[in-house]
């Protein structure tokens, strides 16, 4: 860009780190501390978690922007998510930013999302700032975790400019900023002012006109679609005529109708927006992610956002159950085709696209989660559909399979070393690293088929006790490392519809687990139980115990059932097999067969060992 000047009253930072580090209360401090609540409001903790999962979860699952005012200063912040699965909305983010804060935890040092998180940033040359969270940990190793940090930079390829990185020491809890460790840091003041020093302001040209990427968007029931995005060059006015070049290249005119901009965690409405700030603008509703806003007379796309190709693909479909639209309000394939096609216009990691048959969709994306968080979203808007057991996405080169391979991270106690890499080895992993530093825990890396770990996370904090930490990041595509099994056990179907029976029940759990409890309804095709061995069996959980007028010892004692832990959608996205599905509604998770007709599934298995005899 030539003759390029910076505006130094502004400055755009992301926060990047892996899950659980604390970014977000992070957040709440800066908030307090630059004066956006007077004193004594009451201020709920983790303000920037806005949806109701990422507040169940304790995770950041969309970023989202947010802006303090320093000295005269105003710092645009966006608040990003940690897992790889939602890496999508990073590289969003980052198009918006000329500098990041990497937090990294005490403790546990840099971890897979840390690295996914730190590459992408690299990549995009901003300056960083590393801020060593949770020092007040009674575990805290700060000078082995600055060394591993040095040690990521420059296994990143970073530049000798990006490796001279300020740090910092904090307790983000308590709002408090250090630069060494010794001195005792009462607020966030350092990191303020060390943003303000070492963070350069955005850069722009004075002799180009109007030109803005939209890197999200919004929904107004007043003012319809929201483009989101950083004005790159120029100014925009309210009622300013302009143009959007969409990623055909076409232009399509749009008026703008109203311009906000961020101040604190809300939107405030403004006359002009200058170069390098934040704007939401309002007036345009074809417009798309990575998309350019600009003037008439110069029209000038800039560089869209570029990210990383979907890993995994999955099956939607209606509800063919027996008990469809008994829960649910949005049913019919055309709604659920408007709801996936509106999440890859807002989530730009996402494709979607119709299959040969219309009540089909598949749906593409980073991961296993991102796909699960999709599907529980749905379903909370009063959705109901069946999906498909996750499917990795394979490349082909010289007519040979590429599948994902992850860099697999495991840390559990020494005692679990033994099971932890028999059932990696099962699913093809190999181990890369270990490291036992004497606590009497370890860690572990392999790369695994990203396949290999579908299914296997649940069954690995079984395995663990729950005390084992399990990470991944996409490490690229290898050769087809070959089939292995993903369940050795088989389901138990029910043959019938009715109602659950608990002398039905009592008398089919030596066969397995079971997922359903008396009263609840059941068909035909669906799965009410995990079968203690490989093959799939039919039985009849409604039926009822024979009576009859003579009386015995101990002949009519109360029936006593086993526990069972309610199915969560996860689990069943595990559970599943190729031939199976999950059926989700606002109310419930069921597992059931893709056929349901039990002479029909019969029919298919005897045609299929035909062929393959």
């Amino acid at each position: 860009m030539k003759n390029t000047t910076q505006n130094v009253r502004l400055r755009n930072i992301a926060i990047i780190a892996h899950v659980d580090h604390g970014k977000t209360t992070l957040v709440d401090a800066m908030f307090k501390q630059t004066g956006l609540f007077r004193e004594g409001q009451v201020v709920d903790d983790r303000l920037m978690d806005t949806m109701d999962l990422e507040r169940e979860r304790g995770i950041t699952i969309a970023a989202k922007n947010c802006s303090v005012l320093w000295k005269d200063t105003k710092i645009n912040i966006i608040d990003t998510p940690g897992h790889a699965d939602f890496g999508g909305e990073v590289e969003r983010a980052l198009s918006m930013a000329d500098g990041a804060i990497l937090l990294v935890d005490a403790s546990e040092g840099p971890l897979p999302q840390t690295r996914f998180v730190l590459k992408k940033t690299l990549e995009a040359g901003l300056k960083v700032i590393v801020v060593i969270n949770k020092i007040d940990r009674k575990d805290a190793r700060t000078n082995e975790v600055l060394n591993e940090i040095y040690d990521l930079f420059i296994d990143l390829d970073a530049t000798e400019d990006q490796l001279d990185f300020p740090y910092l020491f904090a307790i983000g809890r308590e709002g408090i900023a250090q630069k060494t460790i010794e001195e005792k840091g009462e607020d966030l003041h350092v990191l303020f002012d060390t943003i303000i020093k070492e963070i350069p302001g955005p850069l722009y040209d004075p002799a180009q006109p109007f030109q803005m990427l939209v890197a999200d968007l919004g929904y107004s029931d007043y003012l319809g679609r929201l483009a989101i995005g950083r004005v790159f060059n120029g100014t925009v006015k309210y009622n300013d005529s302009l143009i959007c070049i969409n990623e055909n290249g076409e232009s399509l005119p749009l008026k703008v109708t109203k311009l906000q901009s961020y101040t604190g965690i809300t939107l405030s409405d403004v006359d002009s927006v200058g170069p390098g700030d934040i704007v939401v603008l309002s007036g345009v509703e074809d417009v798309m992610i990575g998309d350019t806003i600009c003037t008439r007379e110069c029209p000038k796309a800039l560089k869209r956002i570029s990210v990383d190709e979907p890993t995994v693909a999955m099956k939607f479909t209606i509800n063919t159950s027996p008990l469809a639209g008994l829960e649910g309000k949005n049913v019919q394939s055309r709604k659920i085709r408007e709801r996936l096609y509106k999440e890859t216009l807002l989530n730009v990691a996402i494709t979607f696209q119709d299959s040969p048959d219309n009540d089909c969709f598949i749906v593409n994306g980073r991961g296993e989660f991102q796909m699960a968080i999709l599907i529980e979203t749905m379903r909370r808007e009063g959705f109901e559909m069946c999906v498909g057991r996750p499917e990795v996405i394979f490349k082909y080169k010289d007519g040979k399979p590429l599948e994902p391979i992850e860099h697999l991270f495991i840390d559990c106690n020494e005692n679990f070393l033994g099971i932890v890499t028999e059932k990696v080895s099962v699913r093809k992993g190999k181990m890369l690293n270990l490291v036992n530093h004497g606590t009497g825990r370890v860690r572990v890396e392999f790369s695994i088929p990203s396949r290999g770990l579908i299914g296997y996370r649940d069954e690995f904090l079984t395995d663990t006790k729950g005390s084992g930490i399990m990470n991944s990041y996409l490490m690229g595509y290898e050769e087809f490392r070959g089939e292995f099994p993903t369940r050795f056990t088989g389901s138990l179907v029910s043959d019938r519809s009715g109602n659950a029976v608990a002398y039905a029940l009592f008398n089919l759990e030596p066969r397995g687990q079971l997922f359903v409890v008396p009263g609840d309804p059941v068909y035909e095709g669906m799965i009410v139980g995990e079968h203690n061995r490989e093959n799939d069996i039919d039985v009849n959980p409604t039926k009822l115990k024979k009576l009859s007028n003579m009386r015995a010892a101990a002949k009519d004692d109360n029936i006593m059932l086993s526990p069972i832990t309610p199915i969560t959608l996860e689990k069943a996205l595990h559970f599943i097999r190729d031939d199976e599905m999950v059926e989700v509604t606002p109310k419930s998770i069921r597992m059931r067969k893709t056929v349901l007709p039990g002479q029909k599934r019969h029919s298919l298995s005897m045609t299929k060992k035909k062929g393959l005899s």
